[in-house]
């Protein structure tokens, strides 16, 4: 005999999802007006746990004050570690410092290097990594744990899709990146064939910031600044 699934609750459950669509909306619609207002920025990504006195921490810093001093704002997660790092190289360099802030457990809260009036604060993910694909004309990502890399392979699949505009995708620190960038080319591109040649094209390994500002200069010597969607 077939059995039933235990649905007590359900339509409670649909009911509350329906309603969602409106914080969602807000969400959204917040972050677009803001976002929007800002100007061609730069997003630099990493781990909440690197320490201030970390070589990655203090690299990231000089990074963000090189790429406001280039012209660009920066945008990070509005966190501790790289995130910090990122904000506090910006303001120091007298540019555009935003934060897109996300209640996590255990590591993430506001750094005190966000511009008062460019610290947006999010309850849903997905929201949050529109508005830093959206309105970045660069990644700029430096190691990390998981959610680095899922920004990271986000950005490549909605370009290798041609969902949004090619922008510059620098991963800092070839040790950190030399291993599975490696394993990228090897298996799933001469190995597997499941990725082409051209996907690869817009990641570029670097170690220092001179390198970074080479990199998105180079792009953009070719094309346009404009949100990407």
């Amino acid at each position: 005999m077939r059995k039933e699934p235990h649905t007590k609750g359900w339509n409670e459950i649909k009911t509350n999802d329906s309603w969602a669509i409106f914080k969602i909306m807000g969400e959204f619609v917040n972050g677009f007006e803001k976002m929007s207002a800002i100007g061609p920025c730069v997003s630099i990504f990493g781990s909440a746990r690197t320490k201030p006195d970390h070589e990655y921490y203090k690299l990231a810093e000089r990074i963000a004050k090189k790429i406001v001093e280039a012209g660009y704002g920066v945008i990070t997660g509005g966190g501790p570690g790289i995130m910090e790092a990122g904000n506090k190289g910006a303001h120091l360099g007298g540019g555009t410092s935003v934060g897109l802030n996300i209640e996590l457990p255990f590591e993430q809260h506001d750094n005190p290097y966000i511009d008062h009036d460019k610290n947006l604060n999010f309850d849903y993910f997905f929201v949050r990594k529109v508005m830093f694909v959206k309105y970045s004309q660069g990644f700029v990502v430096m190691p990390g744990g998981f959610g680095t890399l899922d920004e990271l392979f986000e950005a490549i699949t909605l370009i290798q899709t041609n969902k949004i505009a090619k922008f510059p995708i620098i991963l800092v620190g070839k040790d950190f990146w030399g291993g599975l960038f490696d394993w990228i080319k090897a298996t799933l591109l001469e190995k597997y064939h499941n990725v082409s040649p051209g996907d690869l094209d817009l990641i570029k390994i670097v170690d220092t910031e001179e390198e970074v500002i080479d990199v998105l200069d180079s792009f953009y010597k070719k094309y346009n600044l404009s949100p990407n969607f």
